[in-house]
């Protein structure tokens, strides 16, 4: 039971403290969901440090272990509580990731190092203590530990607690492990030593390079199926909060049912689901996601993953090594991880412009699993039909032909694409003779339309009509000033802001991604056309703000809440603090709360009453000959006086007895709460 329970805790609180980190830091890395992935990359990495730990220490004399692990729980101990310094906030525009890594390093590196090292130590510990018993079971109790935290943390911790208390009670909870794991090290000081390669049965098979690389390329399959399968449904299928979870959720799942027992893997039942489910995914690239239900392609996506990863996984408990070779197995899929972790991660962004990990992943998965079978049978020749290789590398390069020509069919109206770090970005061309248009997107996300005509492409499309919120709050400015005014813009998207700028107008951008700067002005004319002054701050929104003097705007419209991962931090009490004092007494702030999945509006109306403010809805419907969609915005300002022209005359205040949220501030945030 202290081997379970040690290695339980461990997983625990592992999985709990990433969810926690990277609530801490998005926001000073503007919200983005590549900063996840920044930090996924730390923690795989960190993974490979504490087996590689693991692996070393094992080696030692059972005395030797107990008092370099005790020795190195204390110093971890000693950097609680985990809670960063705001000094790490960027001060410079660009790729964070470097500053990300360093953050996490010095923040939570020591503790997540020895959680990390946890459960293959412990397992050689419990291989040493009971000769003859498997301690991979405990490797499957581990992930249901982990699995568990993942689940728990945006249901109960995130809604249930502020930051600063699951702060500090993660860190109790850690101080409370490191005594319970370095009571197991002082009882496990007299254990016999580990067995050297000298004593292995007469018939035992010891690890061959073949069996490290295998060892490595199933993993790293898997967490590109992982990363890359996460991508594309929340990017390219429905921008759903809370979709990351189930990948990472199946993924986890694989690992489970695989080393809980052989019998749940069987190569002839998941390699035919694998090139079915791969078949299938094919087919929905060719036919497009706009023409299939939703629940089809989340369900048919997340099921080709968990499949995938079954089948990875299967194929890895299928080759354990002695418990004598444990730490390093561990440290082969450690380091797997990391190289698909990697690869999508900093290699991708920097070589493609498209995300191609999903099909490289397909092809990759069905190529090393076919070579694991092939592996299998030089050891047991009886173990699967020659065929299957052969069927399978066939199978992976009619699949490989048919990706890279769906991939080629799709880019044909795009006529440019770009990546990094924050996105990847497309211009795509559409409609015919004046209704012909170019348009911005990442993912199934719209950021900015443009027509071509030259009579129509200063018209204000997409979400800002004139008819929207946003246009309507600059029309009863620009009356009630009688003068230039000034506009502020969180997201620049193709600029078409840009267009209600007057001579003498100032309007001024914030933006965090240096390639939306760069194609909306390649791409598109709204800057170029401008008639009003044009300035930019580069970076995070809220970050400049805090900087920045007071702007004295007009309006102030804040458009970054159409995505799943929102940036929550320009959602909160303090936010708008900011934003407030950059307006003039009489400004109005408008924010843009369209959005599928989040009922954005008690949020904004719970910060208004917080501030003794009035809050208006406007909403608009889609105009195709004007190139607009619908929208919600909502608008706040000092006093009702703000909404007495006739610009804003059929506004009305927020729908009173809607969904109750409580009031969101950078100690607390509920996304959850607000679903629809």
């Amino acid at each position: 039971m202290l081997f379970a329970a040690t290695i339980f805790a461990s997983a625990f609180l592992l999985f709990e403290l990433q969810p926690l980190i990277g609530r801490i830091i998005l926001p000073w890395f503007g919200g983005s969901a590549a900063v996840w992935t920044a930090c996924m990359l730390f923690f795989q990495t960190l993974l490979v440090g504490g087996y590689l730990y693991s692996y070393a220490v094992a080696r030692l004399s059972g005395r030797r272990q107990a008092l370099v692990q005790i020795v190195m729980l204390a110093a971890a101990v000693a950097t609680l509580p985990i809670l960063p310094s705001p000094g790490w906030k960027p001060t410079t525009p660009g790729d964070p990731t470097g500053r990300i890594l360093l953050l996490l390093g010095a923040t939570v590196g020591l503790p997540y190092f020895m959680l990390a090292s946890t459960s293959p130590l412990v397992q050689s510990w419990f291989a040493r203590r009971n000769p003859g018993a498997s301690p991979y079971r405990l490797f499957a109790l581990s992930n249901f530990g982990s699995l568990l935290a993942l689940v728990s943390y945006p249901v109960i911790v995130e809604p249930l607690l502020p930051v600063r208390w699951q702060s500090s009670l993660w860190s109790a909870a850690f101080a409370a492990f490191a005594v319970l794991m370095a009571v197991l090290a002082w009882r496990s000081r007299d254990l016999p030593p580990p067995l050297r390669a000298a004593d292995a049965d007469p018939g035992e098979r010891p690890p061959q390079r073949s069996d490290y690389a295998l060892w490595i390329l199933l993993p790293a399959c898997a967490s590109v199926l992982l990363l890359a399968y996460t991508t594309h449904l929340t990017q390219n299928i429905a921008p759903i909060p809370f979709l990351w979870v189930l990948p990472l959720v199946l993924y986890l799942l694989s690992f489970i049912v695989s080393f809980d027992h052989p019998r749940w893997y069987r190569r002839s039942v998941f390699f035919p689901l694998l090139g079915l489910s791969f078949a299938g995914v094919c087919a929905t690239l060719v036919q497009g996601n706009v023409h299939q239900a939703l629940w089809i392609l989340i369900s048919l996506y997340a099921g080709t993953l968990f499949i995938a990863c079954m089948v990875c996984h299967g194929e890895l408990a299928r080759m354990k090594p002695h418990p004598r070779h444990l730490t390093a197995y561990y440290v082969m899929i450690a380091a797997g991880g990391a190289l698909g972790g990697l690869f999508v991660s900093l290699v991708a962004p920097a070589v493609f412009t498209e995300l191609y990990e999903l099909p490289i992943g397909m092809v990759a998965t069905v190529l090393v699993a076919a070579q694991a079978v092939a592996h299998e049978r030089l050891v047991r020749p009886q173990s699967a039909p020659r065929y299957v290789t052969v069927a399978a590398g066939i199978f992976a390069g009619v699949m490989a032909v048919a990706l890279w020509k769906i991939y080629a069919v799709r880019a044909e109206d795009v006529i440019a694409s770009s990546r990094n770090f924050y996105a990847a970005l497309h211009v795509e061309e559409d409609g015919e003779g004046e209704d012909r248009a170019r348009i911005l997107t990442h993912g199934t996300i719209t950021h900015g339309k443009q027509f071509l005509a030259a009579d129509r492409r200063d018209w204000p499309t997409s979400y800002y009509g004139e008819d929207s919120g946003v246009g309507e709050a600059i029309a009863a400015r620009r009356a009630a000033a009688g003068g230039p005014i000034r506009i502020g813009m969180i997201g620049l998207g193709a600029g078409t802001l840009v267009s209600y700028g007057r001579p003498g107008d100032v309007v001024h951008i914030y933006e965090i991604n240096p390639l939306v700067r760069r194609i909306a002005g390649e791409y598109f004319t709204y800057l170029r056309d401008a008639r009003s002054g044009v300035e930019f701050s580069m970076g995070d929104a809220r970050l400049s703000l805090e900087r920045e003097a007071p702007q004295m705007f007009d309006v102030l419209a804040v458009d970054a809440f159409s995505s799943d991962a929102i940036p929550v931090h320009l959602l909160t009490l303090e936010a708008f603090r900011i934003y407030f004092r950059h307006l003039k007494p009489d400004g109005i702030l408008a924010v843009h709360i369209s959005n599928r999945y989040l009922d954005l509006e008690p949020v904004v109306a719970e910060a208004a009453k917080a501030l003794r403010k009035e809050a208006r809805e406007v909403q608009n419907e889609s105009d195709e000959s004007r190139g607009t969609y619908g929208s919600t915005w909502i608008l706040v300002a000092g006093s009702a006086q703000a909404f007495s022209g006739p610009a804003l005359a059929e506004a009305t205040p927020p729908e009173e007895g809607g969904r109750k949220v409580r009031l969101w501030t950078d100690d607390y945030t509920d996304l959850i709460s607000i679903l629809k």
